[in-house]
């Protein structure tokens, strides 16, 4: 015990030894956390094969269970473990569920068939759902602990140590949060597998359980030195009691023979005292404010799920916001909020707020703008009635073709026509002027497809070959080789390849790609760089000769253009989500602080913490009721919506009262020693309530 003691006194500058392990702890686990959520749209888009939408649902939802379970946690602390074994037993469900995470992405698990593709999806979906339910229940579970249970450690003297530990503590969740958004998504472009290669998720999720099993070693080595308070009751239990009582007994009083009382909270004061009423009644002024306050989060949090797909349809790779908030936070407090007071502007936190708002719905403007542009260099694929179909000149000199509603046009050699043409037929005709020859050509309708066109014309057969009809995901580029020699020859990756025929596409990451290609006697090194959702066929013409200079013969023709908007002009809108993040959130709390009472202040943390929970449901809602189809004009919509809430946000910004509510508990508290007296009056008030319900209805009116 007196060890125990001992370690509890240590001190380092000032500060309790203890809080160095806690906030180790947080860090590891925020690292744990936002790496995880880094990679969770991509990973149910690309691994579990969801679509955009049901991706996007299900990630909110999470995010949603993510900010419910404080609620929980916080109940459970107070009320039964306390803080430290709450966050003990937590954080074990937490590293569980991180653990089934990564469990869940390995493909090997089910790949039979040694393709790289799951056969068994339904058990990964059923391994990364429970996961996730678990991770959602730990991390939420803590969140409301951690830090309190950080300003537990110290004591009445180190006040000023304990303001400077909650500024080190939010740094530490920003600092988890921009080095795992920068490392977890370099984990998942890395390749892996046991039998193949595919995106290295195992090796995404697998980090940040690591860093969450690092977390809760480090708090757990720190036991001896902490001061840990006993489970002293949980006010939140006692807001409900006291809400739910007054609304029953006003429900009993409704008859208009009954006086009416100032505020409906005034019928809890036959059981409950007046403090707690008047502490409750401004609660209660603050919430009514949050009741906005979600849709601001609906639109915040899709930068995870809607902006991230946006992202893979860009050219480039970059992280922003994390960095954006480190920078913005400090030059917010130092620069621009003393600039504004100086230029004589009263720009009160609710104010602020209402400005945060108004600076994400630009940002889901400028998301709009930038997803116009993108939707401008999408390739236009046919419809189920129509059919699409290339050339490609295979021969060593140029050749002038016809073919239907179209004027004669010149293909060179070893190159392809400039587009694909689009034809409503079920067969065409394709006619040569020199030498003169015609052929009849079926095509496939709502496909895409290439016309083999063999340097001998003659040559009974002409292959038309099945072309991509997507996008290439994840910044993938589609690769396929058209050999037109007369022989066989073999690609590395690709295989053997017949004369006059095409390989099966092959994914090739961005960047140089180096191919070798033999006939069993001779080898040639083709390289190429390659941009970001591309596809190519690289042809091998008839007029190949092998040697030094083999490669410059090699012709790529272009099927889908790679991703030309760069990832760049998504700046200008994580720019202004962070600007409203920091103007919005940070301000908020502040705010929330400052107007909570002395003992309530984590209740109106949960209710904040509640508007996250809800904007994330909202995004559910409005995605599915609207069904828009243009993701541009989903992102309009929103926008809009949080226009005309930061409306409505600002009315009532205007009409509310700041208040004090030290001063306001003063005047419940007596200074005089007559506190006894109130108790016993408020006991008096009790049984005269419990008697008065007794008695019947005729007396109980006289009674009023």
């Amino acid at each position: 015990m007196a060890l125990i003691l001992c370690l509890y006194e240590q001190e380092v500058c000032g500060y309790p030894l203890s809080i160095f392990f806690i906030v180790v702890n947080e860090f590891c686990e925020r690292f744990s956390y936002y790496g995880m959520r880094a990679v969770l749209v991509l990973y149910f888009r690309y691994f579990l094969r969801f679509d955009d939408d049901l991706a996007t649902s299900i990630y909110h939802t999470f995010v949603a269970l993510c900010y419910l379970t404080p609620i929980l946690g916080a109940i459970v602390a107070d009320s039964w473990l306390g803080k430290f074994k709450t966050i003990i037993y937590l954080s074990i469900v937490y590293a569980i569920g991180q653990v089934v995470m990564a469990v869940s992405a390995i493909h090997d698990i089910t790949d039979t068939d040694r393709d790289g593709t799951p056969d068994n999806l339904t058990l990964h979906i059923v391994l990364s759902m429970v996961g996730l339910l678990l991770i959602a229940l730990g991390t939420g579970g803590i969140k409301p602990c951690v830090a309190a249970f950080g300003g537990d450690q110290f004591q009445d003297h180190q006040a000023k140590q304990r303001s400077t530990f909650f500024s080190v503590f939010y740094l530490c969740i920003n600092g988890g949060s921009l080095l795992s958004t920068i490392i977890t998504p370099i984990l998942r472009g890395q390749e892996c597998g046991i039998h193949s290669q595919q995106k290295c998720y195992p090796l995404a999720f697998g980090v940040p359980a690591a860093l969450m099993v690092v977390a809760l070693v480090v708090f757990i080595i720190g036991s001896g030195m902490y001061h840990k308070t006993e489970p002293q009751g949980n006010i939140m239990l006692d807001v409900c009691k006291c809400i739910g009582f007054a609304i029953k007994n006003r429900f009993r009083h409704r008859s208009s023979s009954y006086p009416k009382r100032t505020h409906w909270m005034d019928w809890a004061e036959e059981k409950h005292e007046k403090l707690l009423i008047a502490q409750i009644k401004m609660v209660l002024k603050v919430l009514f404010l949050y009741i906005p306050l979600p849709m601001f989060w609906t639109l915040f949090d899709q930068k995870g799920s809607r902006w991230t797909l946006q992202a893979t349809t860009m050219d480039g790779n970059f992280t922003v916001n994390p960095i954006l908030i480190l920078t913005l936070v400090p030059i917010m407090d130092s620069v621009v909020y003393p600039l504004i007071k100086k230029c004589g502007l009263n720009f009160t936190p609710l104010r602020r707020m209402t400005v945060g708002m108004f600076l994400a719905a630009m940002a889901f403007v400028a998301a709009a703008l930038v997803q116009i542009q993108i939707d401008k260099t999408l390739p236009t694929f046919p419809s189920s009635s129509q059919s699409q179909l290339k050339l490609l000149n295979m021969g060593s000199i140029p050749l002038t073709v016809t073919l239907p509603n179209n004027d004669p046009f010149v293909i060179e050699a070893a190159t392809a026509s400039a587009n694909y043409l689009t034809f409503e037929e079920e067969s065409i005709q394709v006619s040569f002027q020199s030498p003169a020859i015609s052929r009849n050509i079926s095509l496939a309708k709502n496909k895409r497809q290439t016309l083999l066109i063999p340097s001998n014309l003659s040559a009974p057969m002409w292959e038309v070959t099945d072309d991509v009809m997507a996008k290439p995901e994840q910044g993938a580029n589609a690769i396929r080789f058209v050999n037109g020699m007369a022989g066989a020859v073999n690609v590395s990756t690709f295989g053997s390849i017949d004369y006059s025929s095409a390989s099966n596409y092959s994914l090739i990451s961005n960047g140089k790609a180096t191919f070798t290609i033999t006939n069993g006697a001779n080898t040639c090194k083709y390289s190429r760089e390659f941009g970001f959702g591309s596809s190519y066929t690289l042809l091998i013409p008839s007029h190949f000769v092998w040697g030094p200079t083999c490669s410059e013969s090699i012709s790529g023709v272009e099927d889908i253009q790679p991703n030309s908007f760069h990832m760049g002009w998504q700046i200008p809108q994580y720019f202004l989500i962070t600007c409203g993040e920091v103007v919005f959130s940070v301000t908020g709390l502040e705010f929330s602080y400052s107007q909570a009472p002395s003992n309530m202040k984590a209740v109106l943390q949960a209710g904040w913490l509640f508007t996250v929970a809800i904007g994330n449901f909202i995004v559910l809602i409005v995605a599915e009721i609207a069904q828009i189809e243009e993701q541009w004009a989903e992102f309009v919509l929103f926008a809009s919506l949080l226009v005309a809430v930061c409306v409505i946000f600002s009315i009532m910004a205007y009409f509310y009262t700041y208040m004090d509510p030290a001063e306001i508990e003063a005047q419940f508290r007596d200074k005089d020693g007559t506190e006894e007296s109130d108790k016993e009056e408020l006991q008096m008030q009790k049984k005269d309530f419990v008697d008065h319900h007794n008695d019947d209805d005729e007396a109980k009116q006289s009674k009023m």
